[in-house]
């Protein structure tokens, strides 16, 4: 039988053959962080773009070239020299009128001002350890007490003070009048931003599911708000939209410097010829 010679030099099989370190992450030969060391994805990709775009910089002669074997942190000056390499290498034509005014139209909710409901909710928490579906049985069940035509008027309360996970439950449920900005973008979703929102009054027939958990959810009272015109909240439009394609561009333009890198340890989804932008 033949043994594994191990690293060590031991003619048996070596123990510290399963000890071995992953490899490092790299971009051109350049480490994104020491060995042992193990950053999560995200921070792994922000590192990984950060030195794509330093040795591009060092390239095109924005910043002097540095000996080093792992990525160093940038200074003000070099991501300021970063900064001006990507507005001329991405630059970001303005959106036109067309562009604006569709867009416009296919949030309009979004841009309503004042608008509030007075609501009141049961929250069924989800955390961890928790029978998600045994918890929404039982949710679905308390939603259907309540829909009973028969239903005791304080019996909303009752059960909110009883089983909301929600500190509003000391209060019945009630959250009091809130905005958009006051609640969980689900329920706000819910409630306000769709373009067909609920916006009736009392309880809702279904659960509301957001990242807290599952909501009964009355709305008890409505203010409609004031619809801004196109011509109110273009320049916002225009801030909205000129962000957006900025980002997609500058993510298109790090893939093309990542496809004609040596990536090792991280996956950027290069690209390797240019994309549509």
């Amino acid at each position: 039988m033949n043994h594994v010679r191990g690293s060590c030099g031991s003619g048996g099989v070596c123990s510290c053959a399963g000890q071995a370190q992953p490899p490092v992450a790299s971009i051109n030969g350049i480490a994104l962080h020491e060995p042992g060391q193990h950053p999560g994805e995200y921070e792994l990709k922000e590192r990984a773009w950060t030195e794509l775009l330093r040795q591009q910089a060092v390239r095109q002669g924005l910043l002097a070239h540095r000996h080093v074997l792992t990525a160093p942190a940038l200074a003000a000056h070099e991501q300021q020299a970063i900064e001006r390499m990507l507005d001329e290498a991405v630059p970001v034509p303005a959106p036109g009128e067309l562009e604006c005014r569709r867009y416009y139209q296919s949030v309009k909710p979004r841009f309503v001002e004042g608008r509030q409901v007075h609501l009141r909710h049961i929250l069924f928490a989800v955390t961890e350890g928790v029978d998600v579906h045994r918890l929404a049985v039982k949710a679905e069940q308390v939603l259907l007490e309540l829909m009973r035509k028969d239903v005791p008027p304080g019996r909303f309360a009752e059960r909110a003070r009883e089983l909301s996970n929600c500190p509003s439950g000391a209060a019945g449920g009630d959250l009091g009048w809130i905005g958009p900005q006051d609640c969980a973008e689900e329920l706000a979703n819910e409630l306000f931003l769709q373009k067909n929102p609920l916006h009736g009054m009392g309880l809702r027939p279904r659960l509301v599911h957001s990242r807290y958990g599952l909501h009964i959810v009355e709305v008890l009272g409505r203010k409609q708000g004031r619809q801004p015109a196109f011509d109110e909240v273009r320049p916002r439009i225009e801030l909205e939209l000129a962000q957006r394609s900025r980002a997609t561009a500058l993510h298109q333009y790090v893939r093309l410097l990542a496809g004609r890198s040596r990536v090792e340890g991280v996956d950027l989804e290069a690209a390797a010829t240019p994309l549509v932008q």
